[in-house]
């Protein structure tokens, strides 16, 4: 009996005749990602491929080699379909211009741009002289701990990926595709909460850096570093929101205004990020053996009763049923 491993759907219109190709091509692309509405000067005879790497819980690494095309997400298909998630374009080589909100960016080889699925967009991206080779990573919202208004920041925005963290998460996408084939799924759901661990550390550097060298008020810069110390330290119990004041220098009363302009408090969001974490261990295949006070108490739950009430308020049923709602159906837990 073979070992089960990630998905990985790789597809080379070549395979296809060539009248075929464009749209086997952009069938694939809108069926594993965001819908799209997508054209190209190259469509009767569409040379491409496409290498799509599911690690599971909606993460998705997808490297592809294309020539010239031009994509549309109005506001018609936003409706219609919403993965509610980011995507995150690395450029290898060529060419792309992408305009989200007010905003349009023009970037070449060797750097990042983030969009939002729930918000409109468009591009065209340009090849010189073959194709366009890029990777493309897609993830949930949910597993990015990225404020609205720092991805109101972010989207549309050139992201390097030559020096620092940048560097590293570029690195890191194309191996991660590279080896997508030696991937149990148990290393895929694994590997999705390290994807999604670097594409956050990408996006708190560079939006702190842009916020120390642009005019934005010094809160938004504190608020940063305010929420980066809290994810360090949300398995301690007894984190509370006068420590956390303390270690900024802060009264607490600041603080409290500090998370109030994004409409909540602090110790509502530090309780959304210890179950967002719950919810990941809950549902990882490596851990399905682990009882659920322990990953409760690994993330700063004490009281099992005020766990399983905070969860069912978040998400409508226990800790447990949430569990096996979301096991997979070859390893069920055990607990």
């Amino acid at each position: 009996m073979g070992v089960d491993r990630v998905l990985v759907n790789a597809f080379d219109t070549r395979s296809v005749p060539a009248a075929d190709r464009f749209d086997h091509w952009v069938d694939l692309g809108c069926r594993s990602l965001m819908p799209a509405w997508v054209r190209s000067d190259h469509e009767n005879d569409f040379r491409a491929w496409l290498r799509l790497v599911d690690l599971g819980g909606g993460v998705q690494v997808s490297a592809m080699a294309y020539p010239s095309v031009r994509v549309r997400r109005p506001e018609a298909l936003v409706r219609r379909s919403d993965p509610e998630a980011y995507q995150v374009n690395l450029i290898l080589d060529g060419h792309t211009t992408l305009c989200q909100g007010e905003r349009e960016v023009s970037l070449g080889s060797n750097h990042f741009v983030l969009f939002d699925s729930s918000r409109p967009f468009h591009g065209w991206r340009s090849c010189s002289p073959d194709v366009t080779t890029a990777i493309v990573v897609q993830i949930p919202r949910a597993m990015l701990a990225l404020s609205a208004n720092a991805a109101d920041r972010l989207t549309a925005v050139p992201i390097p990926a030559t020096t620092g963290v940048g560097a590293v998460f570029a690195r890191w996408l194309v191996a991660l595709n590279q080896r997508a084939e030696e991937l149990t799924p148990a290393d895929g759901h694994a590997l999705a909460s390290v994807t999604a661990g670097l594409l956050t550390a990408v996006l708190a550097h560079h939006d702190d850096t842009h916020l120390a060298r642009s005019p934005h008020p010094p809160h938004d810069v504190l608020r940063v570093r305010v929420r980066d110390f809290i994810r360090q330290r949300l398995g301690d119990p007894g984190l509370s929101v006068a420590a956390i004041a303390a270690a900024h220098g802060v009264s607490v009363r600041q603080l409290h205004r500090l998370f109030e302009r994004e409409g909540v408090t602090v110790s509502s969001w530090i309780r959304q990020e210890r179950l967002r974490h719950c919810c990941r261990d809950l549902t990882d295949p490596r851990m399905r053996d682990i009882p659920v006070h322990v990953i409760a108490r690994r993330w700063g739950f004490t009281a099992a009763a005020h766990f399983s009430r905070a969860f069912r308020d978040a998400h409508g049923q226990s800790p447990t049923d949430y569990r096996h709602d979301h096991a997979d159906p070859d390893h069920p837990p055990t607990r």
